[in-house]
């Protein structure tokens, strides 16, 4: 199982600068992700296929 809170922690720490969470893994992710305090400072763009990619930015949207 993929440890997806280390991947978020990555993220916000800049140890990655991106990630990309395949179709098949994007409600486990999001489960995860929604549960963040800085939830709304990850971006999600979405590419042809399904597959997304996520960063981090410290200017959280609104």
């Amino acid at each position: 199982m993929t440890d997806y809170k280390n991947i978020l922690d990555q993220l916000r720490n800049g140890e990655l600068q991106s990630v990309v969470i395949k179709k098949e893994e994007f409600l486990q992710f999001r489960e995860h992700l929604i549960k963040d305090e800085q939830f709304k400072n990850f971006r999600g763009e979405a590419k042809q296929g399904g597959d997304v990619v996520y960063t981090f930015s410290e200017n959280s949207r609104a």
